[in-house]
């Protein structure tokens, strides 16, 4: 039997809680995370020899983009707070507006309403190139002693396109036609179902996480009985969730299963 790890965005920004004092601490820290991400480099270790291949997404994004505070002002000028939502309506009435292009970011967020989902703007967060979009440390040893069996671990970045938020590790939250990073990652979805067993674990449970498996129920539904959920390898941004997500994977065979309970045969 074969299996794959996907791991979604443990990154400093969400998963680093900072010493004592808060010092270094991720600039959007997902409450809980740094524990889970413990406890998926201690399951990591202690499974090495039965994981045949990890893959990790990796959130990575302009300052200047539509989910951060910075891309947005109101009608003074001011910027605004973290966890703000804004809507179509309110850029059309001059509530708000963006700095960078405002006929495109409000046509993205009429896509994104078309959806369901009402945006909502971020601290800046995983900087490309910064310490806040590297991967967690204590993870990061945990891979790099799977890594030095002779395997490969796959990176995936996602979020480099700044008029778009990209949660899922399979496409954009709204698809551009011209712009091949928000686009649908089909050779990622191929290649996972090559995999007996799919082990899905990363930050946040409500937002990136939930949205990854949302698209393999719409994309490829089959893959989705394949998949085991290690709960106690995620959480949720406080305010927010996507149970309904989850309880539609768990109707098409997902199991949701803790680090503890999932021991992996000896191949």
């Amino acid at each position: 039997m074969s299996n794959l790890l996907l791991i979604i965005d443990p990154q400093n920004d969400f998963c680093n809680l900072g010493d004592e004092h808060g010092r270094g601490r991720g600039s959007l820290y997902v409450p809980g995370a740094h524990d889970d991400m413990i406890r998926l480099s201690k399951w990591i270790v202690d499974n090495k020899e039965q994981i045949d291949h990890i893959v990790i997404t990796l959130d990575n994004h302009h300052l200047m983009d539509i989910s951060h505070t910075l891309f947005w002002v109101d009608e003074n000028g001011n910027h605004p707070e973290p966890f703000t939502t804004i809507r179509a309506g309110e850029v059309e009435q001059g509530k708000w507006r963006s700095v960078i292009d405002n006929d495109k970011s409000l046509d993205y967020l009429h896509r994104l309403e078309a959806q369901g989902i009402t945006h909502t703007v971020w601290p800046p967060h995983c900087l490309i190139g910064s310490e806040g979009a590297a991967i967690f440390p204590p993870l990061m040893d945990a891979i790099k002693t799977w890594a030095g069996q002779g395997r490969y671990y796959q990176p995936v970045i996602k979020g480099t396109y700044p008029f778009t938020e990209h949660f899922g590790a399979f496409a954009a939250q709204v698809i551009y036609e011209d712009v091949l990073e928000t686009q649908v990652n089909s050779e990622l979805l191929d290649m996972m179902g090559e995999f007996d067993n799919i082990f899905l674990a990363g930050e946040a449970r409500s937002h990136c996480v939930g949205t990854s498996l949302k698209q393999l129920i719409e994309y490829v539904p089959i893959i989705v009985q394949k998949i085991t959920v290690l709960e106690d390898a995620m959480s949720n941004v406080p305010g927010f969730n996507m149970e309904e997500v989850y309880a539609q994977a768990k109707d098409l065979g997902a199991k949701f299963l803790t680090t503890k309970m999932v021991k992996l045969k000896l191949k």
